[in-house]
């Protein structure tokens, strides 16, 4: 029997801006968290699309970085209960580990995401800021901080621009 009482869960379409196929323009800092100033730049480039009738998406990108190309998938998970993102990251460079999520949504047209993780053994949080959002380009940000997020250091930019 139906239950009518039961709320109907809807997706959400936070993400939607991102389906499809991007050139994307990285700016890469080449020390993290070693108070480095020098960055690269390279291109690459990211096929998006949504999964669980919208409750999640996945992108999988092509990163051209000089001298260690790789590819990256992202997952993402809306979890209607919270109200709020998980975000996941695998790459070819280890296939076997999913990084800790970064978590959060999205005001204002920002997306803002936290999560713990660990660099050179060492506890961080994370930051992933997407803003700049257009039809046609968005920008994707990463900052780590040693802290507790007191200071950040943005150490990766992806500028998309849709295919």
């Amino acid at each position: 029997m139906l239950n009518i009482l039961k709320p109907v869960l809807k997706p959400n379409a936070d993400f939607d801006f991102l389906m499809g196929i991007w050139n994307v323009r990285h700016r890469y800092l080449l020390k993290r968290l070693a108070d480095c100033h020098d960055w690269i730049e390279f291109d690459g480039c990211c096929a998006a699309r949504k999964i669980l009738g919208g409750f999640g998406n996945t992108d999988e990108c092509r990163i051209d970085l000089p001298g260690d190309p790789y590819r990256g998938m992202t997952l993402r998970t809306w979890d209607p209960d919270q109200a709020k993102w998980s975000i996941y990251w695998l790459d070819s460079r280890r296939p076997g580990r999913l990084t800790p999520p970064v978590t959060g949504g999205f005001a204002k047209g920002i997306g803002i995401f936290h999560g713990d993780d660990v660099f050179e053994r060492r506890p961080i949080r994370v930051r992933f800021v997407w803003s700049r959002i257009e039809p046609d380009r968005a920008r994707w940000e990463q900052a780590f901080s040693r802290d507790a997020g007191a200071s950040w250091e943005t150490n990766w930019i992806m500028d998309f621009t849709r295919v």
